[in-house]
């Protein structure tokens, strides 16, 4: 384990036992407990230090010290700790990142609705498509699809979306109406021969016959992230989001981009969308929009999105939609001063700057490793597929449970990093040094030697 700093916090195994762990193996796990963070670095119960190579769910975008964020809440805190936004009411950070997020967005964009959540924010977008078809007297127009294995969240409507069966089973979901299509994984799923382009074609021409099955007047929407995060760090193909947007365009079907993982720097640029080509209708955001220092996400609907909603809400006397946390003052005040921090620290240059030496170092080091089928990433996302055999691209027994294991070597080294299956997800702080890649790197590749060790022991 890595090198210990400050004196252990307790906790006690009584403690512990008092949490119902999200997305987690009840009855089967042992907590770790972290109890301080500085810089990308966070520190156990018993001192040791670990790089947080996932910046704790893709989020931790400044890191775990960020005083100035720290100083924005409490002077919020001091100000006016709470206003709702229910009935017009309203509050000047609130407003002010509206503003913000409009002059942010990465295609024009009307309007801002504020959540709590990317799981709650997501929801509210499926809420609103479902109530302005409605308004547009189009009662039929009401399926979404989204991507097999992709992650939208863990709400009702955004789990139905979520294409992960372990998400579905024993809780009675999908939803009706919620429809899945293929994952745009090229070296997965591409026929023997096909270009990423002509993977792209096919990909969209089946889209489009699903649409034609359902009827075009019943689909509503397509939720997509620029690049999928939980489903395996999957960036799109050549030309993907092109020709799916063609059919969107064809059949009236509005393109949701789920930028929860994606935006603010992430990928180099401050949204996916832009990265990869998508003109969305509507998008959503959360995580990095506050670096995960508290809670708050967003959804930006275009004028389209809007005047239906406006219609709708003529008709029944208002927009029935939101909660009590909806804006939170002193979220929006940390989430004003997290975009301060993006432009005056200059976090998008420095990402290009780095983000291009982590994929260098994972190409160059980690690609050729026996253990590993495919790097693939870009900016400061990556992830790794390990493989049972590089020629075949075979993978091993899902009960190997190789992506744990590997995830246990490297924690033991210093480093966390991400299990999604057999493939590791890479997604530090932005604000990551050169030094700081190189020991990530490397520790991945000490992590993998022990592992394929051993294997033949």
């Amino acid at each position: 384990m890595a090198r210990s700093e400050r004196k252990p916090t307790a906790v006690s195994l009584d403690d512990r036992s008092s949490v119902l762990h999200p997305f987690t193996p009840l009855g089967t796990y042992e907590p770790m407990v972290f109890t301080h963070g500085r810089g990308a670095w966070v520190y156990d119960e018993h001192g040791n230090r670990l790089l947080e190579g996932v910046a704790g769910l893709w989020s931790a975008s400044l890191g775990f010290s960020e005083q100035r964020l720290v100083d924005a809440a409490y002077r919020q805190f001091r100000k006016l700790p709470f206003m709702h936004m229910f009935a017009s009411a309203s509050h000047p950070p609130g407003v002010a990142l509206a503003k913000e997020l409009l002059r942010l967005a990465p295609v024009p964009m009307a309007r801002v609705f504020f959540a709590n959540s990317g799981s709650e924010a997501i929801d509210s977008a499926v809420k609103m498509i479902w109530f302005l078809n409605n308004a547009l007297g189009r009662s039929q127009k009401k399926k979404m699809i989204a991507r097999r294995d992709a992650y939208h969240g863990s709400l009702i409507a955004s789990s139905s979306l979520t294409g992960l069966p372990k998400n579905h089973k024993l809780f009675d979901l999908p939803l009706p109406g919620f429809l899945h299509t293929a994952k745009p994984h090229h070296y997965r799923f591409a026929h023997e021969g096909e270009s990423e382009r002509e993977f792209s074609s096919r990909l969209a021409s089946e889209l489009d016959a699903q649409i034609m099955e359902e009827g075009p007047e019943t689909v509503a929407a397509f939720f997509a992230e620029p690049i999928m995060g939980v489903g395996g760090v999957i960036l799109p193909p050549e030309g993907y989001f092109k020709e799916i947007q063609r059919v969107l365009k064809k059949h009236d079907v509005l393109l949701v981009a789920d930028e929860v993982i994606c935006g603010f720097g992430r990928t180099g640029n401050m949204w996916g969308s832009q990265t990869v080509g998508m003109q969305p209708d509507m998008l959503i955001t959360a995580k990095a929009l506050s670096a995960s220092y508290l809670p708050i996400s967003a959804v930006m609907v275009n004028q389209k999105v809007y005047d239906a909603l406006e219609s709708g809400s003529d008709r029944v006397g208002m927009f029935a939609h939101g909660m009590t946390y909806t804006g939170h003052p002193v979220s929006a005040a940390v989430a004003l001063e997290c975009i301060k921090i993006y432009e005056r620290d200059k976090i998008l240059s420095h990402v290009r700057k780095v983000g291009p030496l982590l994929q260098k170092g994972l190409r160059k080091r980690v690609a050729s490793h026996p253990l590993v089928g495919e790097v693939r990433g870009i900016g400061m996302v990556a992830g790794v597929e390990l493989v049972a055999d590089k020629a075949t691209r075979r993978s091993f027994p899902a009960s190997d449970q190789m992506g744990i294991r590997l995830r246990a070597e490297a924690i033991r080294r210093g480093l966390i990093l991400r299990a999604i299956g057999d493939t590791i997800g890479i997604s530090p702080p932005l604000i990551l040094t050169e030094r700081e890649i190189e020991f990530l790197v490397d520790t991945l590749c000490a992590s993998l030697d022990a592992l394929h060790a051993s294997l033949s022991e």
